[in-house]
């Protein structure tokens, strides 16, 4: 059971405090206190690696693994040792080649533990093949027998179209390639671009291009997918190592069978691939492959806008000529003003003798509105409408003297109104009996009369009703005629009182 620090234990017979018993005993003042497995490897962790935090190895390669979790596990070797590394997922998908077996490498990183295992390794940030002469010598032997194929032949290459309506990329989607390519043909002369995205380095990025190329040549003219009229195989500038998937037999061979024109566009300048030696145009940089596929549309706008612009001459020459005349003899014409001036000075003078007529006018018809005036007054009125007044009153003119004439034309019209009823042909009518008329409304009065006509209408109290006489037909009924009416007697003239003035 362990004890409380500051404890005293027995001595053993060396005085160092150690017991020779079965159970470990600590003696005072010491400050050796036993350590855990855990707190141990801690220890040589931190240790290891702060003392190592960057360390460059070159070794031979051994035991390559790549895990299902994308995290790379090897071995480096030499003569005398060997160490092992891992490589995540993250800087494995970044390598430019295929870590086999044999390759000699320069691996960057740092130095740790492995606590389970009681192992110190390498966890790799960064790895390089070791020889670049050996791999450049294998670049040019690749070089020489592809040659030898003829798919670097000079009769191979394709003219580019002038203006292409469709323009494949094959690079990455997320580098600034695609954007210089894109900044470039939409200053130049906007397209559309169908971009093709792929890994330019790392494994399996030869085998995308490879495969994008292909892709884009196996497009069907006229389908769902337009198909380019050129491709741009594009990628920024690196190493030789981080542009190996460019040398790839698989690249080249696909860029050679293309249907399409290809623009290579792989590194900077002074970086040369095998796809450069394939392709139809090597272009030092994207952005000057961009340049490549289209051209500039303001020159051409601008050209246009020249041949327009002469054909517009050409076409208004005659017109301007023909003002250059027209303006000549204008010149020769009098000038308006001078047309003008005689008619303006008659109009002139006539409208200040209209203005005078009507100041003269307006001044005699206020006199004489004056001396209307001054016979008008109010008393003078008030005076001449009592003066008629007296006389009315003294003439004894009253209302019964004005209506005795119309009361007794009235009365004398009384015994006429009272017959004038009885006098109409139709009132028998009321009491049963029957008007004959023709089909004209002529009435008949005799039946010779009546024998004669093939149809007759006999009128009753409440309406008409066409008859046959003998065998005639059936006579159409005639739309009734309203009884004239009688004109309005005119009334007597009413006595009227004569003239006082």
């Amino acid at each position: 059971m362990p004890q409380p620090f500051g404890q005293s234990f027995d001595d053993d017979e060396y005085g160092n405090g150690r017991s020779g018993g079965l159970v470990a005993k600590q003696a005072a003042g010491d400050n050796a206190a036993p350590l855990s497995i855990s707190e141990i490897s801690s220890l040589l962790k931190r240790t290891v690696e702060e003392r190592f935090g960057f360390v460059r190895l070159r070794g031979e390669l051994s035991g390559v693994k790549r895990a299902a979790s994308g995290h790379l596990y090897c071995a480096l070797k030499d003569e005398k040792a060997v160490i092992d590394g891992v490589m995540w997922r993250g800087g494995a998908q970044r390598l430019a080649f295929r870590p086999e077996d044999g390759l000699e490498v320069i691996v960057s990183g740092k130095l740790t533990t492995y606590p389970g295992r009681s192992k110190y390794q390498i966890v790799i940030e960064s790895m390089e093949i070791a020889g670049e002469g050996a791999l450049l010598a294998l670049l040019e032997k690749l070089r020489a027998r592809l040659a030898a194929e003829g798919l670097f032949a000079p009769e191979r290459k394709r003219a580019l179209p002038f203006l292409p309506t469709v323009i494949g990329v094959v690079t990455s989607p997320t580098g600034a390639v695609i954007r210089d390519i894109l900044h470039r043909l939409a200053d130049r002369f906007p397209s559309r671009v169908l971009v093709w995205p792929v890994l330019v380095q790392g494994e399996g990025a030869a085998q995308q291009v490879a495969n994008a190329v292909r892709g884009f040549s196996a497009i069907t003219p006229g389908g769902a997918i337009p198909r380019p009229d050129v491709v741009i195989v594009a990628r920024g500038g690196g190493s030789i190592e981080d542009l190996w998937g460019f040398n790839e037999e698989a690249v080249v061979r696909a860029v050679a069978e293309s249907s399409i024109p290809v623009i290579s566009a792989v590194g900077h300048e002074t970086d040369t691939t095998l796809c450069d030696y394939a392709a139809d145009r090597r272009a030092p940089t994207p952005t000057a492959a961009a340049e490549m596929a289209v051209p500039v549309r303001a020159e051409l706008m601008a050209q246009l806008d020249e041949l327009a612009l002469r054909k517009r001459r050409c076409a208004l020459r005659p017109v301007t000529l023909g003002r250059e005349r027209l303006e000549a003899r204008v010149q020769r014409l009098p000038k308006p003003d001078a047309i003008l001036a005689a008619k303006a000075q008659k109009l002139d003078e006539l409208s200040e003798r209209l203005r005078r007529g009507l100041q003269d006018q307006e001044r005699s018809k206020r006199e004489r509105l004056s001396g209307t005036a001054a016979k008008l007054s109010l008393p003078l009125l008030r005076q001449r409408v009592q003066a008629s007044r007296d006389r009315l009153a003294h003439a004894g003119l009253t209302s019964r003297l004005l209506t005795w004439r119309w009361v007794q034309a009235r009365d004398s019209l009384a015994p006429v109104a009272r017959v004038l009823p009885q006098l109409d042909p139709r009132l028998p009518l009321l009491r049963g009996y029957a008007l004959v008329t023709d089909t004209n409304g002529q009435a008949l009065t005799s039946r010779e009369r009546a024998e004669q006509e093939a149809s007759l209408v006999l009128e009753f109290r409440d309406g008409k009703l066409p008859v046959t006489v003998g065998s005639g037909t059936m006579p159409q009924t005639a739309t009734p005629t309203p009884p004239a009416r009688k004109p309005a007697r005119p009334k007597a003239d009413e006595p009227r009182q004569g003239d006082l003035f």
